[in-house]
């Protein structure tokens, strides 16, 4: 059964304050730049250390890289499909559906809310590494900054689909990919640096 998520109808301009207080406010904004150079400088870190301070060879810190890309892929889909769009048959839970993404499906055009705020990113990013250092040792250092590249990837798509009109190249296939998603169908193409698994699990609409 497909999640329910309330509607909102598609405001081509404008924003909406999702706190009174202003400095939280100013915190649940960026410009699209802040977040996608620090995941790329930290990947870049983390990379230069396996590279260097690890006995990992090379064609294995490439492959955990490529893995590390392929699995953000999967978190993407999968967090947007079962968070971002969550049932929202309860107050609370419509209130935390819209504050982490309705409001976005309202202003799709506000470019200071296509990315999660830099204090949230540090804090999230941490965890993330933390659990994966646990979970795959000295490999995370390879791991990692192919995640923290997809993200990166994804940022600066869902960015361009939403800052510009249909480019006339390959973006213009994503471009209408996320297209669909907020103008056709909010239950369809969950994806949005790739459609790869709306495929898998079905839900993929043209």
């Amino acid at each position: 059964m497909e999640a329910k998520t309330t509607k909102v109808r598609p405001k081509n301009t404008g924003t909406r304050p999702l706190f009174d207080n202003p400095i939280l406010e100013a915190l649940s904004r960026t410009h699209i730049a802040v977040p996608i150079t620090m995941y790329l400088v930290t990947a870049t870190v983390l990379g230069w250390y396996a590279f260097t301070y690890t006995d990992m060879s090379p064609a294995f810190i490439g492959v955990l890289f490529f893995t590390g890309m392929l699995v953000f892929s999967l978190i993407e889909y999968a967090v947007h499909r079962g968070v971002f769009h969550m049932d929202t048959d309860t107050p609370a839970k419509a209130k935390i559906q819209y504050t982490f993404h309705g409001i976005h499906h309202e202003y799709p055009k506000d470019k200071t809310r296509l990315a999660m705020p830099p204090a949230a990113a540090i804090i999230v990013g941490a965890t993330l590494f933390g659990v994966t250092f646990l979970l795959l040792g000295e490999a995370a250092y390879a791991f990692f900054p192919g995640f923290l590249v997809g993200y990166a990837g994804y940022l600066f798509v869902h960015f361009i689909v939403h800052a510009y009109q249909p480019p006339k190249n390959f973006f213009k296939w994503l471009w209408i990919n996320h297209a669909v998603h907020h103008y056709k169908s909010t239950e369809r193409n969950y994806g949005v640096s790739s459609p790869l698994w709306d495929y898998v699990f079905g839900t993929y609409m043209k």
